[in-house]
């Protein structure tokens, strides 16, 4: 026993010698070299950078509101700029930005994104809605606007880098008939376009498709409420395939948006209908209040889904995505949280092969498609860029607009997301408080919900 605990106590000895021989070393050679200068020096000399002031600048140059917001920083002509826009409640947009923001956020440290995102996720405790998430979201943007200006790279470059030459996009045709919207499909093919989304009309057929309704004729409901005759609309769907199909062949691929205005086994049919017409993908096929009938979707049919537009958290993404319910994630950046939370949900794609599919219609503004196009650059799992053509009117006012050339989508490669705006020529085309026409009924007057 006493040869043992020798033994023992000789080990332990032993290897606090070791132990501090090795410190020892650790120690003297640490103490001959100088720590380099890039370890307490990690921003190369800048000065810390905190936010001065924030506030909105709405413009319409284009018809819908447009939201922007700006952020001021303590480095002499340094800002951010940001896409805040919820077209069809604006001013709400605007007051929540220059009346809460502003005390919010002078001040902060412009440089911590993340941490801002967080602070002001969680300062009003009630959270997810479209108002508030638009603010923070073009807050969020905006810094890092500034974050990449002040690296003096393209924001892409923060975010990665590229993962492709340009942004592959996709156009809208529309046309009061098949043979129209086969023509004005043909006309962006010729402009290079390789995707092209057809609608017959407005979203559901509406103003195109169907009689007089029996609502109206009882006078129930408000008179501009628009009409959709879902019969005729499902009816006319597998007919406009077709038409472009054998007018245009096979190479265009074909996208559509149902924008969640059908029930659910309809959608099923249609679907199974569409099948031979190999669809890129159906855009919206239910309401987020449906989202338990898309196990039951996918099982169904082989046509691929886009899904998301009307979702406001990116926990909603989460199961979706990790059981492949749908193939594309499709939401408004501005209203999930912006750039911050869209890399995260485009790297949770990344998991389970479902790809971006960024929403980007004309109530999204220049700073917010480049921002899209961004992180379509550095994104792997990149699907495809919905819209991105500027008026004249919308150019005078956001100077670096991204440009598409040959149905591809190119970014400035300017400093941040490489748009700016002209202060001056947007207070030319003011905002209102027009919020569109979404409301659209049945024949007997029950609201159809988009």
């Amino acid at each position: 026993m006493n040869k043992v605990n020798n033994s023992m106590t000789g080990r332990r000895d032993l290897l606090k010698m070791l132990g501090l021989g090795s410190v020892g070393i650790v120690t003297a050679s640490w103490g001959s070299i100088e720590p380099p200068a890039s370890i307490p020096n990690s921003t190369n000399g800048l000065s810390p950078l905190k936010i001065k002031n924030v506030k909105a600048i709405g413009t319409a140059p284009g018809y819908s509101n447009l939201i922007i917001i700006k952020v001021e920083t303590t480095e002499p002509g340094l800002y951010g700029l940001g896409c805040a826009t919820y077209t069809q409640r604006a001013l709400a947009v605007v007051s929540a930005i220059n009346n809460y923001l502003p005390e919010f956020c002078i001040g902060r440290d412009a440089e911590n994104v993340e941490d801002m995102w967080r602070a002001l996720y969680t300062s009003s405790y009630w959270r997810n809605g479209p108002v508030l998430n638009n603010a923070l979201s073009g807050l969020t943007d905006a810094l890092w606007d500034i974050k990449a200006k002040r690296a003096n790279m393209p924001l892409y470059q923060l975010l990665g880098g590229k993962t492709r030459f340009a942004i592959d996009c996709y156009a809208h045709a529309s046309g009061r008939s098949p043979e129209q919207l086969a023509e004005r499909t043909q006309q962006f093919m010729e402009e290079g376009y390789r995707h092209v989304r057809i609608q017959q009309g407005g979203y559901g057929g509406v103003g195109t498709l169907g009689s007089n309704p029996d609502f109206k004729d009882a006078e129930f409901g408000m008179a501009k409420d628009g009409f959709m005759d879902q019969r005729a609309y499902l009816k006319s769907v597998p007919i406009m395939f077709e038409t472009v199909r054998k007018k245009c062949g096979e190479d265009v691929e074909l996208l559509h948006d149902i924008h969640e205005r059908c029930q659910p086994m309809d959608v099923i049919n249609l679907c199974r209908q569409l099948e031979q017409y190999r669809p890129f993908f159906i855009e919206d096929p239910v309401s987020p209040e449906n989202m338990y009938w898309f196990k039951q979707i996918r099982e169904s049919t082989t046509v691929p889904f886009s899904m998301g537009e009307l979702f406001n958290n990116v926990n909603e993404f989460l199961e979706p995505i990790a059981n492949h319910l749908f193939d594309y994630i499709r939401c408004h950046v501005s209203q999930i949280g912006g750039i911050t939370q869209a890399r995260k949900i485009a790297h949770l794609g990344e998991w389970f092969n479902v790809k971006t599919a960024w929403h980007g219609p004309g109530d999204c503004s220049p700073i917010g498609h480049a921002a899209n196009a961004h992180l379509e650059l550095a994104s792997w799992n990149f699907g495809i860029h919905e819209g991105g053509r500027f008026s004249e009117k919308e150019r005078e006012v956001f100077s670096g607009c991204p440009t598409i050339k040959n149905g591809y989508m190119h970014v400035n490669e300017a400093p941040g997301h490489g748009v700016d705006i002209n202060e001056e020529e947007a207070a030319k085309y003011p905002i209102s408080n027009r919020a569109g026409n979404w409301t659209v009924r049945n024949r007997d007057g029950m609201i159809i919900t988009p």
